[in-house]
């Protein structure tokens, strides 16, 4: 009989409990709903002001991943990135560590490309076909390379901060680097297509070699990457000659002694160019070299006692991208937009575009506010508050909406990027606090690729399936929007949408030249090349694309 009662005592207790946590989380059902059948919800849709801001020089030291190359987008002009890094020892040497009678036999700088591994193709005899990624504009397309001394001294400190801050660097500083070059061309090499007809070489690298004993030959095959010869006479002065003066016992001093790589990169011919994207990190110098321990004569003949060595430079440094912008017949319409597109009707067109470009701004909900609510909910005057959102927060019949998903969808002008290169995923974040939006946060989903996870948030490119253009972008803002209608004293912030090379970076880079509009704009958008247009809210009826502007979709369910 107790053992009956205490079942029944649980039984009950339980039954509360998850009624209760029902109820609790009976806003979130739904969601997280990936499709667009909706069933039985209903919809309201809702006016947005969306306008374009340009960034302008904006903060790009040590990115993750730098562009390098040349690249003419049909919309957005054409755009030179340049880039400098310092170099780090490997490991130091002392000045007993490298002899007097040093000969160097090869210096060979490599950063590795990004390839698509599942295009590589393996052929019988081993070898291999590699399709590159992350590059942009004609195939193998010829360009003037060259890399320099640098002699600018990139701080890890700013001064004028008391040295509490890490140093900036900006976009726009090419001329400051440019000018403090102390070389001439290193990658001199006869070889034209390491110097002034460089390409981004598909070819994987093959190295043979035959065992001095038993003749047999090793083949070695790497994937593509840039593998180039530097001036031996050079490294040997600079590096080998500097270990001996003791110029590279700690990176400190070797970092103030050799100050680092200038690449610059300009047109070849009438080839327009292409832009590769890189990880500099990943890249390294390294530079081989003999040493003749000892020379000893014995009757008549000479024995040399002769050892191989080497000195690895890695990129792992400050570095900076370095961007020049022309934009000429290709960039006309965007370069005549306005630094701040009209914040009153917005505009009918949004140019998102990385680097040192630009961005969309907005506001959810109409801004008309003639009236507000009371904590009780009754009628007051002007409070600061859309007035459609507190007729939400406040709906006449009393019945609380619980809100199901909210989603943005953005329409590219298809017709308009039909001959570029499209971002693959757009970043929609908190404008105003400069942070992402609780939809992020809330979203746990992952990938093996970190750069692809939050696929719930969203903000992918969705494609035509027979073309493989893009149609739209979607991103999902339920507990945005949740939040707004259910917590009065939530802020309607300003959003911010940006194309994103990584949605897994969400810090933000300041603007070199800050304004009452912008002064910051995420990190993952600088590391982007590309650009897309997508329609605004501020299209006319009658208009082909009147149904393609931006809006507010919200699912939703009221209670019986």
């Amino acid at each position: 009989m107790y053992n009956i009662s205490f079942f029944k005592k649980i039984l009950v207790l339980s039954s509360i409990i998850l009624l209760y946590s029902c109820d609790k989380d009976y806003n979130s059902i739904g969601g997280d709903l990936i499709g667009d059948n909706h069933f039985d919800l209903s919809t309201y849709t809702s006016n947005v002001l969306a306008y374009n801001q340009k960034i302008g020089p904006i903060q790009s030291d040590n990115l993750a991943i730098n562009p390098l190359g040349i690249y003419k987008n049909p919309n957005f002009g054409e755009t030179t990135a340049n880039f400098n890094t310092q170099l780090t020892l490997a490991s130091v040497i002392s000045t007993t560590t490298v002899s007097t009678r040093p000969f160097v036999t090869s210096v060979v700088l490599t950063i590795p490309y990004y390839y698509n591994a599942s295009k590589t193709v393996t052929n019988t005899d081993g070898s291999h076909v590699y399709t590159l990624d992350s590059i942009y504009g004609a195939d193998k397309a010829p360009m003037k390379l060259s890399i320099h001394e640098s002699g600018y001294y990139m701080r890890d400190t700013d001064p004028t901060g008391g040295f509490q801050l890490a140093q900036k660097y900006y976009t726009n500083q090419n001329t400051d680097f440019e000018n403090a070059k102390v070389s001439s061309r290193l990658n001199d090499a006869a070889d034209l297509a390491q110097n002034d007809s460089f390409f981004f070489d598909p070819a994987e690298h093959v190295v043979k070699t035959t065992d001095s004993i038993t003749k047999v030959e090793t083949v070695t095959r790497t994937p593509p990457g840039m593998q180039l010869n530097l001036n031996k006479g050079y490294f040997k002065t600079k590096i080998i000659d500097g270990a001996i003066a003791g110029k590279l016992a700690s990176n400190d001093v070797f970092k103030e002694y050799f100050r680092g790589l200038y690449f610059k990169m300009e047109k070849s011919g009438s080839s327009e160019g292409n832009l590769a994207m890189l990880n500099f990190k990943a890249g390294k110098i390294t530079i081989n070299y003999n040493e003749d321990l000892s020379t000893t004569a014995t009757g008549g003949a000479v024995t040399v006692t002769r050892v191989k060595k080497s000195i690895v430079l890695n990129m792992t440094g400050n570095s900076v991208s370095l961007l020049n912008n022309s934009f000429g017949a290709s960039g006309i319409a965007y370069n005549a937009l306005p630094n701040t597109g009209n914040t009153t009707a917005g505009d009918g067109k949004l140019y998102l575009k990385g680097g040192e470009g630009s961005l969309a701004i907005i506001d959810l909900f109409d801004k008309k506010d003639l009236k507000g609510y009371d904590v009780n909910g009754k009628l007051t005057g002007p409070n600061g508050v859309s007035d459609e959102l507190d007729d939400l927060r406040y709906p006449a019949d009393g019945k609380k909406w619980l809100v199901n998903e909210a989603n943005l969808v953005f329409h590219i002008d298809a017709s308009t990027m039909a001959n570029n290169y499209e971002p693959r995923r757009i970043y929609l974040y908190d404008f105003t606090n400069h942070r992402p939006v609780v939809d992020y946060y809330n979203d746990a989903s992952t990938s093996v690729d970190a750069k692809k996870s939050k696929t719930v948030f969203d903000g992918n490119i969705n494609t035509d399936a027979t073309s493989k253009r893009g149609l739209t972008y979607k991103i999902r803002i339920t507990n945005q929007i949740r939040n707004l209608i259910k917590n009065v004293d939530s802020t309607n912030v300003k959003l911010g949408l940006v194309v994103t090379e990584d949605i897994s970076t969400v810090a933000s880079y300041k603007v070199r030249t800050p304004n009452a509009f912008i002064t910051q704009a995420p990190k993952a958008s600088v590391m982007n090349p590309l650009g897309t247009i997508l329609f605004g809210n501020n299209i006319p009826f009658g208009d082909p694309n009147y149904d393609k502007r931006l809006k507010l979709e919200i699912f939703y369910t009221k209670p019986n």
